[in-house]
């Protein structure tokens, strides 16, 4: 009985990360990139926090996928790192520690990092019945578009957001359905 409520407990905490994950990103880069000290340190702060959530997700999600597919689980910490360490290094850009590398290059490669290491976890959410498929394949299809578009922009075919999309809002219903249906069947 007590691993049931565990296993509630921690499908809710991921989801509500998820949505923590995109306020405090948003609000921090918005104040990272302003031109007052005072709102660039706020900034810097949230961007700490948004990175040490990201890590958490990963710690968290990649103990569940490692008893269905070790590498997998180890793909998606890696890449959930990756991630969270770049969107941390967006600070030092901000205050100009790396002079010719702007905030969009690390949150590019960040979100590079996060679709590409987010394909294998949704394969494997569908593969295992881990969450429902629609879910799972919504996931697959838009970390793909997700992970094209975060290409195109390094390779300098389109800058457009609306590849971010499909992920993106794959995420904030992901959280949102974590802590409604409160599990995941692990």
């Amino acid at each position: 009985m007590h691993l049931f409520y565990f296993k509630i407990m921690k499908s809710s905490l991921i989801g509500i990360l998820f949505l923590v994950a995109f306020i405090v990103f948003g609000f921090g880069e918005y104040y990272l990139n302003s031109q007052w000290i005072s709102q660039k340190i706020i900034g810097s702060i949230l961007i700490t926090l948004n990175s040490i959530i990201v890590f958490a997700i990963g710690v968290l999600i990649s103990a569940i996928l490692i008893d269905y597919n070790k590498l997998v689980s180890r793909v998606y910490l890696v890449t959930r790192s990756i991630e969270a360490l770049f969107l941390f290094f967006m600070i030092f850009s901000s205050f100009g520690v790396f002079k010719n590398i702007g905030n969009q290059i690390f949150y590019n490669i960040a979100m590079l990092t996060l679709g590409l290491g987010s394909i294998p976890m949704c394969w494997l959410l569908w593969k295992n019945k881990i969450i429902p498929s629609w879910l799972s394949v919504w996931g697959l299809i838009g970390y793909t578009i997700f992970s094209i578009g975060s290409l195109f922009v390094f390779v300098e075919i389109s800058n457009n957001i609306l590849f971010l999309l499909p992920g993106g809002l794959w995420e904030l219903f992901f959280g949102f359905w974590l802590i409604i249906k409160n599990r995941i069947n692990v």
